[in-house]
C-alpha cells in the first residue's frame, strides 16, 4: 500500500486508528487555536481554550473546534455520529479509489505540480491545509503522497474523516501558520464565503499560497448545504487580497452540460427511486458531453459557460481594484 493509501488509511475514525488520529492533530497543536483564537491545550477527552476557558470535546480521537454561537454546526452532531461513518468494507473501498474518475478537471493536476514547488521554495516542510473536500480530491496525490508535506484536514461534517471538526468561517489556526490552503468544491458549501476566504488568508503565511475550485454552471448538491455560485471574474474578486498565479476552467461546458442532462431527467419523476435510476442514465449518457472539455475547455467560450472554474494564488500585501478584476475577464464576450 502506498504512503498516500496509508494516511488516509490511518484517518479512518475506527478503534484501529484512533490513536493514530490522535497523533495527527497533537502534531498540529502549536498551529492550533480555539475560534477566539486564544492557545488550546490537550486534556484527556477535551481540548480547553487558555483564553476564553471554553472546553471542545475530542470525538472519536478528534477535536471539535465549533463554535456553536457561529455555525450552523452543534458540538452534540458530533457524539451522535456513528464512531464508523464509512459502511463498505476497506478492500471494497481501497477497489474503488483505483478506479479512473469519469469527472473532467482541466487545472488541479497542474496546479497542484505549481503549488509544490512554490511550498518547497520556501519551507522544506511545508504546512497544508486541506478544508472540506478531503485528501481524495483531483490531483491532490501529488501534495498528499510527498512525505515532506505536513497536511492537516479539517471539516465540519460529523461523517467526515477529517484530522480536525472544524469550521471554514472560523479556521481554528494561528495567524500566518500554514504555508498552503487546499479548497476544492467547498466554498459554494459555505454560508459567507468572503468570510471564509478572509480566513485563509489571515492563516496563510505571508508567502503562502490557495488552490481552489468553485463550481459556476452547477445544479444543487449536498441538499441545503449549498449557497453560492461564481463566474471567473466574480472568483478572482473573492480572492482579491490575492496574487493570481493561474486561473480558468476546471470543467467547460460539456460538463455543464451533462450536469443539465442528469437534472433534467431526474426532474421528470417525483418518485425518489425512479429518480435515481433516471440519474444515474443520465450520467453514463452524458460522459461524451463532458470528454468534449478536453478538446475545446479552454476555448473562451467554454470559459463562459464553465461548470467550475479556478484560480491559484499567492497572499497579497492588498486588495486588487475591481477595474482590475474586470480587465480580467477572458470570455467569448469580451470586446474586440
Amino acid at each position: 500500500m502506498s504512503e498516500f493509501r496509508r494516511f488516509v488509511v490511518s484517518l479512518l475514525p475506527d478503534d484501529r486508528t484512533m490513536r493514530g488520529m490522535m497523533r495527527a492533530f497533537e502534531a498540529f497543536l502549536e498551529i492550533l487555536r480555539c475560534p477566539c483564537r486564544a492557545a488550546l491545550a490537550v486534556d484527556h477527552d477535551e481540548v480547553r481554550c487558555e483564553g476564553c476557558g471554553k472546553v471542545f470535546p475530542i470525538v472519536r480521537g478528534r477535536p471539535v473546534l465549533i463554535d456553536e454561537a457561529r455555525s450552523v454546526f452543534a458540538v452534540d452532531d458530533y457524539h451522535r455520529a456513528p464512531a464508523e461513518t464509512r459502511t463498505l468494507p476497506r478492500q471494497v473501498r481501497e477497489w474503488i479509489r483505483r478506479l479512473p474518475s469519469t469527472s473532467v478537471n482541466l487545472s488541479a493536476t497542474r496546479c497542484f505540480a505549481a503549488m509544490k514547488q512554490h511550498l518547497f521554495a520556501q519551507s522544506a516542510a511545508p504546512v497544508v491545509l486541506v478544508v472540506g473536500s478531503g485528501l481524495e480530491g483531483k490531483g491532490m496525490a501529488t501534495v498528499a503522497q510527498d512525505p515532506a508535506i505536513r497536511l492537516v484536514t479539517l471539516d465540519p461534517s460529523p461523517c467526515s474523516d477529517a484530522a480536525i471538526f472544524g469550521d471554514a468561517h472560523d479556521l481554528p489556526f494561528s495567524d500566518a501558520s500554514v504555508d498552503g490552503v487546499v479548497v476544492q468544491a467547498v466554498l459554494e458549501h459555505v454560508a459567507d464565503p468572503v468570510r471564509c476566504v478572509a480566513e485563509i488568508h489571515r492563516v496563510l503565511k505571508p508567502s503562502g499560497i490557495v488552490y481552489s475550485e468553485i463550481p459556476f454552471m452547477q445544479q444543487v448538491h449536498l441538499e441545503g448545504f449549498d449557497f453560492t455560485r461564481f463566474t471567473h471574474v466574480g472568483h478572482r474578486r473573492l480572492f482579491r487580497e490575492f496574487d493570481e498565479l493561474d486561473s480558468g476552467a476546471v470543467a467547460g461546458a460539456g460538463t455543464a452540460l451533462a450536469w443539465s442532462w442528469r437534472y433534467f431527467l431526474g426532474s421528470l419523476t417525483r418518485s425518489p427511486r425512479l429518480r435515481k435510476h433516471l440519474t444515474r442514465f443520465g450520467r453514463v449518457t452524458g460522459f461524451a458531453f463532458e470528454l468534449t472539455d478536453y478538446v475545446v475547455g479552454a476555448h473562451p467560450s467554454s470559459l463562459d459557460a464553465a461548470s467550475c472554474t479556478y484560480f491559484l494564488g499567492t497572499k497579497g500585501a492588498g486588495p486588487v481594484s475591481d477595474k482590475d478584476v474586470l480587465a480580467g475577464y477572458r470570455g467569448c464576450l469580451r470586446e474586440s
